[in-house]
């Protein structure tokens, strides 16, 4: 019986404690805002090195001209998750867009691509077709039936024989000159590739230094964030501390030893020191990552997606209302940062 009213006891001063939790979390709230008074937060204090991201968006064009023959490619980019090759080649090459994918694919690993091939040959050339005369003979007969059986007077011009693509055939052209040919568009779509990757990187080196300077913000806050939980702790554990001492003079049969204990889990409760330990680390990755990774979008993803954790975290053990608006702004900079990350490569 005297176990069951300790028990008791206990989860009473246990229940009114919780409540003491529920009250220190209403103090004034701290609006958190980068301004004259705050800005040396945001200084940066990690050192990093240029690294070479490429954007997803980008447009590039390429020519080339060889004996009598002009080829021009164009290729457009723009992001995607994956990476989608859509070829368009003159009627004639149209079995080399297994080959023209894998030259763009060898360059660009990600984004929504699409690339159109021209090619022009000098008129001084004969162009490589030629007339079937038995079949024009055809048709310019059966245009002069269908002209008697109609009564029409209206003569029969050039125009309307060219409406039969039939009167024509391709010649074939020797393996060779196939070759030179296919070889001058490879060349068309190489420098298209080149144009379209230097369009990225300039775009992708505008991202980059975005990034460093969003990083450095996100870090200067955490270490915002960390000072102010050791402070507020401190003043939790002398709040309770100072309720405990209440408590016991009304109920001297609770035991000190446990309601210190309480007190010690409560306050390790509160602590994110190992929160912020990790998204320092993340930070440092992320730089890291643009610095020393050529295709990096996947892994900064998952690294924002660890630090969107750890902020969700701070926030659900924070018992300070400052601490909340700072993570509030921490996971405006992780969004604004994760909708950029998805147009690098």
């Amino acid at each position: 019986m005297r176990e069951f009213i300790y028990a008791s006891q206990i989860a009473d001063a246990s229940s009114r404690l919780a409540l003491m939790l529920v009250e220190i979390r209403l103090i004034p709230i701290f609006v958190f805002r980068l301004n004259a008074k705050n800005h040396h937060l945001f200084k940066n204090s990690i050192e990093t090195r240029p690294g070479m991201i490429e954007s997803m968006t980008g447009y590039g064009r390429g020519e080339y001209a060889e004996n009598g023959l002009r080829a021009i490619a164009e290729i457009r980019s723009v992001n995607s998750r994956f990476v989608d090759i859509f070829v368009k080649l003159p009627r004639e090459f149209s079995a080399r867009e297994l080959d023209a994918r894998e030259l763009i694919r060898k360059e660009l690993q990600r984004g929504k691509i699409s690339l159109s091939v021209q090619l022009e040959r000098d008129l001084s050339v004969a162009p490589p077709v030629r007339i079937k005369p038995e079949v024009v003979k055809a048709y310019a007969s059966l245009l002069r039936a269908l002209q008697e059986a109609a009564q029409i007077s209206t003569p029969i011009t050039l125009d309307h024989l060219l409406k039969f693509s039939d009167m024509f055939e391709s010649v074939e052209e020797e393996p060779e000159e196939v070759e030179r040919e296919w070889q001058i568009i490879c060349k068309a779509i190489d420098q298209a590739i080149q144009a379209v990757r230097m369009m990225r990187r300039k775009e992708g080196e505008e991202l980059r230094r975005d990034f460093e300077a969003r990083i450095a913000r996100l870090e200067a806050t955490i270490d915002y964030i960390a000072a102010l939980s050791a402070k507020t702790i401190e003043e939790t554990r002398e709040k309770l501390r100072t309720k405990v001492r209440e408590i016991l003079l009304e109920e001297s049969k609770v035991s000190r030893e446990r309601l210190e204990l309480e007190i010690v889990l409560l306050a390790d409760k509160m602590d994110i020191t190992e929160e912020c330990v990790r998204f320092r680390s993340h930070n440092k990755f992320f730089l890291e990552t643009l610095a020393q990774h050529e295709a990096p979008g996947r892994r900064l993803n998952f690294l924002l997606q660890e630090q969107n954790r750890e902020a969700n975290t701070i926030a659900a053990k924070s018992q300070n209302a400052e601490i909340s608006q700072a993570v509030v702004f921490l996971k405006e900079e992780l969004e604004k940062i994760r909708e950029q990350v998805q147009n690098i490569e």
